[in-house]
């Protein structure tokens, strides 16, 4: 279990890490390590800098093991054509949580499109073939427009109650339903 340092013990750990990279680096150079032997020796203190940079401990751990699998891939299991192996390492965890920082910050920016309405099986069913075609065509029209259409047809609005309603001049309704109508007309193919 990682607990969450203070700031001073944290600039330690860091100091000591790092000291321990180099420690390890100066090994026998004739003899390379085997990648069981440095996965169990160095795989706690990846996971501790992949945390820090990921502030999450799965994707950290996902991180470290993705790095050991490259390299294993990559050399083998005897490590001899790694020059040092603890510095791909840091690299390697390095570049992974930064991949996995902006495949986080890429993923929190999508915002989906907002779900389009489907009219009920039952209202589709009641309407007949020349209300579905009106519905299509009122469809077609601007908000306003419609706006206009259904509060002076369906609620019988006069034209100054609907000008208060939508917070416009009375002129910009009667222009505003003139073109709705002459729309609807050409959609419907009415004269």
């Amino acid at each position: 279990m990682l607990s969450v340092l203070p700031f001073p013990a944290l600039f330690a750990w860091l100091r000591g890490l790092s000291a321990e990279v180099r420690a390890a680096g100066r090994g026998d150079p004739g003899g390379a390590p085997a990648i069981n032997e440095l996965y169990h020796s160095r795989r706690l203190s990846l996971v501790r800098l992949a945390v820090l940079m990921v502030d999450d401990l799965p994707t950290a751990e996902d991180v470290v093991q993705d790095v050991f699998t490259a390299l294993y891939r990559r050399h083998g299991p005897d490590l001899r054509g790694v020059t040092d192996p603890n510095a791909y390492l840091v690299t390697g965890v390095t570049n992974a949580a930064r991949s996995a920082l902006r495949r986080r910050r890429t993923a929190r920016a999508y915002v989906a499109p907002p779900p389009r309405a489907i009219p009920a099986a039952e209202d589709e069913a009641l309407l007949g073939e020349s209300d579905r075609e009106m519905m299509r065509a009122l469809r077609g029209l601007t908000v306003r427009q419609r706006q206009v259409l259904v509060l002076r047809y369906w609620s019988e609005l006069s034209e100054g109650e609907i000008a208060d309603t939508l917070r416009v001049s009375r002129g910009t309704v009667k222009s505003t339903a003139h073109r709705a109508l002459s729309i609807l007309r050409e959609r419907l193919g009415e004269r």
